[in-house]
């Protein structure tokens, strides 16, 4: 089944209150663009990125511990799944639900408007330090038992986004 933020609006609000992780990203990279432009004049394109990244995967880590304070009797792959409204509002991402139970959590992005929004702003080049990175070390603040395997994203260039979330009885060591 395909679905969008449209078609699951009424459905359920993920976190009420919450701006869409799109309209999030957009103002975020506003803001980070000049001062990643400064870091790479003065500590060189590579180091750059290495601080971007390191940057935005502790951010990521400490939105997931937000979210998971925020669920209602803890945290389950069935509440995670509830957060992706967040990511599809707006239309930022359309999706095909290829699996959803307990366990797992499958999904393919067809199209992804974070993509289209960081090349829009001329920072393809750092859109997956922007966003993509974020994804398999949210699970590890919200919650340690989901991991994720992707093997391709639009963001580098693939025709879709294959999101392959689980839930183990155990924390993981290992993140995407």
């Amino acid at each position: 089944m395909t679905s969008t933020e449209s078609e699951r609006a009424g459905s359920r609000s993920a976190m009420d209150g919450e701006i869409g992780i799109l309209a999030r990203r957009r103002i975020e990279a506003g803001i980070i663009a000049p001062i990643y432009e400064e870091m790479r004049k003065q500590v060189g394109e590579e180091r750059a990125q290495s601080i971007l990244d390191t940057a935005i995967r502790n951010a990521a880590i400490e939105a997931g511990k937000d979210f998971a304070a925020r669920t209602p009797g803890g945290t389950t792959l069935r509440t995670f799944q509830e957060l992706q409204d967040l990511w599809t509002q707006d239309d930022a991402l359309v999706i095909e639900v290829t699996k959803a139970t307990d366990a797992e959590f499958h999904y393919n992005v067809k199209r992804c408007r974070y993509a289209e929004t960081y090349q829009e702003m001329g920072l393809g080049h750092i859109g997956h330090l922007l966003s993509c990175n974020r994804d398999g070390v949210f699970c590890v603040g919200y919650d340690p038992r989901i991991t994720l395997e992707r093997t391709q994203t639009v963001m580098e260039g693939a025709s879709h986004c294959d999101f392959r979330y689980r839930f183990h009885e155990t924390a993981q060591e290992s993140v995407e």
